[in-house]
């Protein structure tokens, strides 16, 4: 009689995958950068909950883990919108020195804004609110705050041009604000197309004269 185990016998069972978990806060990041995303596409209507959780493959109340509401999965694209473009700015009002100093910074501020939301068009319609429409009216109310915010360094930094009045500084920052703006709006507006930087240079030129 023949003892020898068979070759069947003899191999090991391989062993099942091991699904991987994602690290803290890592699934709350790619929630974020999904609904991004999502508010990218051209004419995009409104992104609700139940789409966003198939876009991950997640229920509605896996995201509810990571998020008390949707308004706080805004929030969250609002702070980074909000450190990134601060980040910047100040960065730029410490490197810019000596004479005409502040319409470069002021040109240079107006510039990083829109170089931003041209490379994050889905940031883009939360800065023009387009994204913000029946959502909780506080967050339109912060995207104020951080123009406010952004127009006031525009008036800080033409402060620091010899002769400038302090009326001709408030007018040329809230200028400079609306520009920004409406070239924000256009590129949104054009589902994209518009660029807001096109011939930017030309147009800060002959805006400074």
């Amino acid at each position: 009689m023949d003892d020898t185990p068979s070759t069947a016998q003899a191999e090991p069972s391989a062993p099942l995958p091991v699904r991987k978990r994602p690290k803290p806060g890592e699934r709350r990041l790619q929630i974020l950068q999904t609904l991004a995303q999502m508010l990218e596409a051209p004419g995009a209507e409104r992104v609700t909950t139940a789409a966003l959780a198939a876009r991950l493959s997640l229920s509605e109340a896996a995201l509810y883990r990571h998020f008390a509401s949707k308004a706080q999965m805004f929030e969250g694209l609002l702070d980074f919108i909000e450190s990134s473009l601060l980040t910047l700015v100040n960065r730029i009002a410490t490197a810019t020195e000596g004479p005409g100093a502040g319409r470069r910074q002021c040109s240079a501020i107006v510039a990083v804004v829109l170089q931003f939301a041209q490379k994050n068009p889905g940031m883009a319609r939360v800065m023009v609110g387009d994204a913000l429409v029946l959502e909780h009216p506080r967050l339109q109310q912060r995207m104020n705050q951080l123009f406010d915010k952004l127009e006031a360094a525009l008036r800080q930094a033409l402060r620091l041009d010899a002769g400038a009045a302090e009326t001709d500084a408030v007018v040329a920052a809230a200028v400079l604000s609306a520009f920004m703006v409406g070239r924000l709006q256009r590129f949104v507006r054009s589902d994209f197309a518009r660029l807001p930087t096109e011939r930017l240079d030309e147009h800060l030129a002959w805006m400074f004269g």
